[in-house]
């Protein structure tokens, strides 16, 4: 049996198709921010395509063919498939374009009244100071746009950013 190489998982014994040999691929973070940015836009044009396939028991094969897509431009750029791996659960539901949030208070449906929200608001800087002025200084743009409670572009387009350098970070250390 051929020997297998640390990019290599058991069973594989060969580099599949579609993927460049490794460190050929150098500008991976561009493109996979790209990517992401595409799926965005896909996102915020049909901002209830988040919840649908969120309430997904299964993944469609075109999933698994685009997240292939996604790793063998990691193994191309030179990651390990175990650091893929890694990188894939890091990055979560980015590459679709959106971030899933555990909670989502505006589902709760309702109307919203102003001066519950201000009493609210008083009542939670009293109990969690810290936690409302970080909501106070984070208050949302009306031109920023949005696929959930805390999903904004800005938002989004930083953690893509801090996890793209955070994962050339590990790549580059071998």
């Amino acid at each position: 049996m051929a020997a297998r190489s640390a990019h290599q998982p058991i069973g594989i014994s060969h580099r599949p198709k579609n993927t460049p040999p490794s460190g050929a691929e150098p500008d991976w973070r561009a493109r996979l921010k790209q990517q992401f940015l595409a799926a965005r836009e896909v996102m915020l044009r049909h901002p209830w395509m988040p919840g649908l396939l969120g309430s997904r028991r299964t993944v469609p094969a075109t999933v698994f063919t685009y997240y292939d897509g996604i790793v063998g431009t990691l193994v191309g750029a030179g990651f390990s498939y175990r650091l893929a791996h890694r990188a894939l659960h890091a990055l979560g539901s980015m590459p679709l374009g959106f971030v899933q949030e555990v909670f989502s208070p505006g589902a709760a449906g309702g109307d919203f009244d102003p001066a519950t929200a201000e009493a609210e608001m008083a009542a939670m800087a009293e109990a969690m100071p810290n936690i409302t002025a970080m909501v106070a200084a984070e208050i949302h743009a009306a031109d920023d746009p949005t696929l959930g409670w805390c999903d904004t572009q800005t938002e989004f387009e930083f953690t893509l950013d801090l996890m793209l350098d955070g994962l050339e970070r590990l790549r580059s250390k071998g």
